[in-house]
C-alpha cells in the first residue's frame, strides 16, 4: 500500500475540520460585508408609462446610441419593477406590429 493511500484513509484531527468551518464562515461574512442596499429612486424617476414609451422607442435609441454614447436605451435610475414591466410591454409591442404587418 502506498503512502498516499494510507494518508487518504487517515482521519483528520477535529481541529482541522473545525478550521474549515471557521474559514468558510469568515469568507461568507467578508463577502456579506461588501453588500450594499440599492438607493431609493428619486421622486421624478420614470415609472410604468415612461417604461412603456422607452420600450417602444428602444430600437431607435439603440441605433442612436451607436452614434452618440450619451443616448441610453434604458433609463437609469428608474422606479424599479413597474418601469421594467412597462419597458417589456413596450418592447414586445414590436412583435405585435411585426405580426400585423406580415398578414
Amino acid at each position: 500500500m502506498s503512502i498516499w493511500t494510507r494518508l487518504s484513509k487517515m482521519r483528520r484531527p477535529r481541529v482541522f475540520r473545525r478550521k474549515g468551518h471557521v474559514v468558510a464562515v469568515a469568507v461568507l461574512l467578508a463577502l456579506g460585508a461588501c453588500a450594499t442596499q440599492p438607493y431609493a429612486p428619486p421622486p421624478d424617476a420614470p415609472g410604468f408609462f415612461m417604461g412603456l414609451i422607452h420600450g417602444f422607442l428602444s430600437w431607435f435609441a439603440l441605433v442612436a446610441h451607436i452614434f452618440n454614447a450619451e443616448i441610453r436605451v434604458y433609463a437609469f435610475p428608474n422606479a424599479g419593477g413597474w418601469y421594467d414591466f412597462g419597458f417589456l410591454l413596450g418592447l414586445s409591442a414590436w412583435g405585435g406590429v411585426a405580426a400585423a404587418a406580415s398578414d
